[in-house]
């Protein structure tokens, strides 16, 4: 009887938002029992110490006019190294089914008959404003969030971002800084000049940069915080809020520590 036969199988992780510690247990676990990790450029490299080190890692990721392979080859990487080594863990930024094309993935590999499994990931559409003491939702201030994708598949803004500037909801778009003058006069035909922004580049990372103003004064603090891709915009009344909540954060700690003593 061969003991070595290959059973395939393919779980897609998610890395979470860039810091490590914001890996899932579950995660780790997945990583543990890889034969092989195909990663993305979102996903911080220090998770692969989780992975066996005799296992073999392939960096597929993917940044604005560079990529080292397109979705086709992804796609088609995953299952040969399934059908070839066995076990292959997808490691993607964040949490697999947003905006990161979690899906295609599975069902690619899945019409060659392959097992998949999904863990799920922390999202950077909610971990970095949350990291920023940004509550996407409060109460009396905003009943709801919106995440949108800036650009979509034909490089063009979503038409989301104009329905979502005639709301009172937080906005939060990925992937649009590149979009960025666009999205403020689309505020801006709104009469929300003066809407609360919050940019966060690299968020969660040791790296992390910030820049806050308001739908008319954004596009300066870019310029003077030299901020760029990748980063997340969050636009709405929750951001005004952002010091309150920090500061609450900061009394919170400290009374319990005190208590602890």
């Amino acid at each position: 009887m061969n003991n070595n036969i290959v059973k395939p199988k393919v779980t897609l992780v998610g890395a979470g938002p860039g810091d490590p510690d914001l890996l899932t247990l579950k995660g780790v676990k997945a990583l543990a029992e890889a034969n092989v990790v195909l990663y993305d450029a979102l996903a911080n490299e220090e998770i692969l110490a989780y992975a066996p080190k005799k296992s073999i890692k392939i960096f597929v990721g993917k940044r604005k006019g560079c990529h080292e392979y397109s979705q086709d080859q992804i796609n088609q990487l995953i299952v040969d190294n399934a059908l070839t080594y066995g076990n292959v863990v997808r490691l993607k930024g964040g949490d697999p089914f947003i905006f990161g094309r979690g899906s295609e993935e599975i069902e690619y590999v899945e019409g060659f008959g392959i097992p998949t499994f999904v863990v799920p990931g922390i999202s950077s559409s909610i971990a970095v404003p949350a990291n920023q003491g940004i509550s996407l939702t409060k109460r009396g201030i905003s009943e709801s969030f919106w995440v949108i994708t800036g650009t979509t598949s034909d490089r063009n803004l979503s038409k989301d971002v104009a329905l979502a500037a005639k709301s009172t909801a937080t906005v939060v778009i990925l992937m649009g800084m590149s979009k960025l003058e666009q999205i403020i006069t689309l505020f801006q035909n709104e009469s929300k000049g003066e809407t609360p922004v919050a940019i966060v580049q690299n968020g969660t990372m040791p790296n992390e940069k910030v820049g806050f103003g308001t739908i008319d004064t954004i596009s300066q603090v870019v310029k003077d915080n030299n901020l760029s891709s990748p980063a997340i915009i969050v636009i709405g009344e929750v951001v005004r809020e952002r010091n309150k909540l920090k500061g609450f954060h900061k009394e919170f700690i400290s009374n319990k520590v005190c208590a602890r003593e």
